[in-house]
């Protein structure tokens, strides 16, 4: 295939004149493809490469350069100094806004609690992972250093063991991996969002990873749910141990974990105290939804919550009502509520350039791999120093044959230039051993020093030799790599913070209370409000109260038991049940419908369905003549959602809905004054919800539209077989106002 020829810029053949580019807003067609192609790649490209996924030594590049940047200023060994400093010195390296760099230290820093292994030694405010709301501090109020376990990060990366690249500006050089010497990519968790793909690995505990790098790396075969449990968290809390689901972890990198809180009923105060929660959900979070669920009527057994969270760690506190079971109350909580949440994992990782998502055996090996070629390059780097060295000594070592004779040499050379050409004629040596022996001071030309060095030559060689046979043996390679993993995890280990839970409660939707079931009659008004009164206190009530201006539209008998939907000016349905409402009396005026049931900021109940099941229809009739049948079935959810978006249709603004049981019998009027009765067995039920209908009554006259729309009963109109059809749709017939009964006037 020919290459493609490159498009020369089209404003290079425009010419300016008077001011003006000739051809400026022309639109020039180009393929999609190649726009793609050239303009979205290259920045999807960068944030996959560049930003978004971590590599294979556990780091990101933002994380990455701010680690390097501290290792570079001495904040290793040193004592802490202001986070403003290191910000600025790493803009050397991270071309990005300071508020961007300490946002990545913030979340490396051990006050922040988000990694199982903090690598930053923080002081000062560095808020807290399991809080959305408590800010940290300005870099100029904290002060770092480097946690001493980044020791092992930087472990001899001055050996050549690592390559290194230009930084952006090509004043510096910084490096494209880090020399770990511990799979730092299973110890903490990482989180990033790339284009078309995103990573999320969770955080094992960091002496069981070593247990189980050494283990693989001794035997390809290992199992290794034997040595790695599960997944630990920085947070805590309890992991719901699920075979199934670790082993997938284990071997495709992709999966979910459950990961529940963990609390203590303190019964002096008859209260619950949740210290840890799962790494996914926050505090605010928690309390947002628990008080959600009070105000919906679903928690009743709590009085108060509060957020108890000081020096000494998370608390949050739930005070119970009296006669409460805590464990129960917990367990409902955790169905219901982000104190039981799961993490979804996805080991997407960096491998050569490339995104890959590895299981923990795979990445494992690509880890065993990347430090194999880490080590060797550190071994060759000293092979090569201590043959130069050891060269150096053989030269010197020649000279100790006749000290007086290089002496003599030095001394009778007229030129500074000629010394060195001298003595490499005088002892037959080369001129990097000549410079060697050259440079010596005077103090040193003793037999005492010559001796010492020149002994040096026999441990030489055999370091030299040890180092050549370990290079040739990739068993001798492991073994370096196995005994390191074996003391970072006796030096930096630390017991388990999640717990696992084996023997896991199967928590089943608990039955639900089951309402009381007695008569009640039900009102709704044109305002929204709803009222439900037994017939006992409506027999002695006088009149409904209402609101100034407002009117029943809607009443009906049922019983306590029975399911409500409202239907709102937004084409939504929230569904609630009568026993979730109080009993009332008609000196009340009732509940509020869209505050009760939590609607969204300017929509409000138009009409309200009564049923016992979700059988029949729900029928609408619309400005435009036309009417829907939806099967109830269709409002039914297997999770009990409160609110269905796309109820029905708002093609047209709805004139009539009602719930029927059976087919009826219903009259539409026109503004033309013409009217239709209409069976709606003639309309064919639709399951979708948000149907438009079909055409019910034709509007012949222009701007005619349907204005009411009821149940039809005998009497309501005179001669009313005048008004049916057998067919759809129909004009029906003009009614005069004298013909039309009582009930139907307005």
């Amino acid at each position: 295939m020919p290459p493609r020829k490159k498009k020369e810029p089209q404003i290079d053949r425009r010419e300016v004149k008077g001011g003006h580019i000739e051809g400026a807003g022309q639109v020039i067609a180009q393929p999609i493809t190649e726009t793609l192609r050239e303009n979205y790649m290259p920045y999807a490209m960068s944030v996959i490469v560049s930003r978004a996924i971590p590599e294979i030594d556990g780091f990101k590049p933002a994380h990455r350069k701010l680690l390097y940047t501290m290792y570079k200023m001495g904040l290793l060994n040193g004592g802490r100094i202001k986070s403003a400093n290191v910000v600025g010195q790493t803009m050397r390296l991270n071309p990005h806004g300071d508020a961007a760099i300490y946002e990545t230290m913030v979340r490396l820093a051990r006050g922040n609690e988000a990694l199982l292994v903090p690598y930053v030694d923080s002081k000062g405010n560095f808020g807290k992972a399991y809080s959305r709301d408590m800010a940290y501090a300005a870099s100029r109020y904290t002060e770092v250093r480097l946690e001493k376990i980044c020791a092992q990060l930087f472990a001899d990366i001055d050996k050549d063991t690592v390559d290194f690249v230009d930084n952006y500006d090509n004043t510096t050089r910084e490096p494209t991996l880090l020399p770990v010497t511990f799979p730092s990519v299973l110890v903490n968790a990482n989180t990033g969002i790339a284009v078309g793909m995103a990573s999320n690995i969770c955080s094992f505990n960091l002496a069981e990873v070593c247990e189980t790098t050494a283990a693989l790396i001794r035997d390809p075969k290992h199992e290794i749910a034997d040595t790695l449990v599960a997944p630990d968290f920085s947070g805590g809390g309890i992991l719901l141990y699920d075979k199934a689901e670790l082993e997938k972890i284990y071997a495709t990198g992709r999966g979910a974990v459950r990961v529940r809180s963990r609390y203590a009923y303190d019964k002096a105060n008859n209260c619950i105290e949740i210290t840890q929660i799962p790494p996914t959900a926050t505090v605010e979070a928690i309390m947002d939804k628990i008080v959600d669920l009070i105000k919906q009527g679903k928690i009743r057994e709590i009085s108060d919550m509060r957020d108890e969270t000081d020096l000494g760690g998370l608390k949050l506190t739930i005070d119970c009502k009296r006669g409460t079971d805590p464990d129960r109350l917990m367990q409902k909580l955790f169905r219901m509520t982000p104190l039981e949440d799961s993490f979804s994992c996805n080991f997407n990782v960096l491998i050569a350039g490339a995104p890959r998502v590895l299981g923990v055996r795979e990445l494992l090996e690509e880890w065993t791999a990347f430090r194999r070629e880490c080590v060797r390059r550190g071994i060759y780097y000293d092979l090569q120093r201590s043959k130069e060295k050891l060269h150096l000594l053989l030269g010197l070592k020649k000279i100790l044959l006749d000290i007086d004779k290089a002496v003599k040499i030095v001394r009778e050379t007229e030129e500074e230039a000629e010394v060195i050409p001298n003595l490499m004629i005088g002892f037959g040596i080369d001129e990097a051993q000549a410079e060697f022996v050259a440079e010596i001071k005077l103090r040193h030309l003793n037999r005492e020093y010559i001796l010492k060095r020149t002994a040096e030559i026999e441990s030489l060689t055999g370091e030299i030799a040890d180092m050549e046979d370990t290079l040739r043996s990739p068993r001798k390679v492991d073994t370096i790599i196995v005994n390191q993993l074996r003391q970072i995890a006796k030096d930096y280990g630390e017991p388990r913070r999640t717990e696992v839970l084996y023997e896991v409660e199967q928590t089943r939707e608990e039955p639900e209370e089951t309402a009381p079931d007695y008569p009640v009659r039900v009102f709704f008004t044109r305002e929204g409000y709803f009222k439900k009164i037994t017939p006992q206190s409506l027999r002695m009530s006088g009149e409904q109260k209402l609101k100034e201006g407002d009117a029943i539209t809607q009443e009906a008998d049922t019983t306590n038991t029975a399911e409500l939907m409202f239907f709102t000016n937004l084409g939504q349905v929230y569904k609630s049940r009568v026993s979730e409402f109080e009993d009332t009396k008609a000196s009340v005026m009732g509940d509020y419908v869209a505050s009760r049931l939590g609607m969204d900021a300017g929509e409000v109940p138009v009409s309200m369905a009564v049923f016992t099941g979700y059988s029949g229809y729900m029928c609408f009739v619309f400005e435009n003549g036309k009417a829907a049948k939806v099967e109830m079935a269709s409002y039914e959810t297997k999770t009990r959602r409160k609110k269905l978006t796309g109820a029905f249709s708002t093609k047209s603004p709805l004139v009539y809905l009602a719930y029927l049981s059976q087919d009826t019998e219903l009259l539409l009027r026109s503004s033309a004054s013409r009217m239709l009765i209409v069976n709606t067995a003639m309309i064919q039920p639709k399951a979708a919800r948000d149907t438009q209908g079909v055409q019910v009554m034709t509007l012949s006259k222009k701007g005619a539209r349907v204005v009411e729309a009821k149940p039809y009963r005998p009497g309501m109109v005179e001669n009313d077989h005048r008004l049916r059809t057998k067919n759809l749709p129909a004009t029906g017939g003009i009614v005069r106002d004298l013909e039309v009964g009582e009930q139907l006037k307005l």
